[in-house]
């Protein structure tokens, strides 16, 4: 099992940076294929990013592309969250999700653990 916690989101302006974390607890999440997803009021949980064990393979939904980047640290047991170029309509809980599996998924059904969630909000 792994216990996920995520931090960094806050409140900031459209245009601006932040940088979400998901701290994992346990021996083995190098064996973990990590995703983020988030989920606006009033909608589903929708897939944003994932990452293969090793970190060599990523996946973004069109929405993100080219400005979230998704990336690990197996060391620190750790995956990242870069989103730059911040809109309004990126306003979310965002949580991120383990699996136990070298490749990527981008269903949410196909994640075992899930975090809490961190607040992201983008004012205009």
């Amino acid at each position: 099992q792994v216990q996920l916690v995520e931090s960094g989101g806050g409140l900031v302006q459209a245009g601006d940076s932040l940088r979400l974390s998901c701290a994992a607890s346990g021996r083995t999440f190098s064996s973990y294929a990590m995703g983020w997803f988030r989920q606006a009021p009033g909608k589903e949980r929708d897939f944003v990013a994932a990452i293969s064990t090793s970190g060599g393979t990523t996946y973004y939904a069109d929405s993100v592309k080219g400005r979230y980047t998704i990336s690990r640290d197996n060391a620190k047991n750790t995956v990242y969250l870069q989103m730059n170029s911040l809109k309004p309509e990126d306003t979310a809980v965002y949580y991120c999700a383990a699996r136990y599996s070298s490749a990527y998924y981008i269903s949410k059904g196909e994640y075992a653990y899930w975090g809490q969630g961190t607040q992201v909000t983008v004012s205009s």
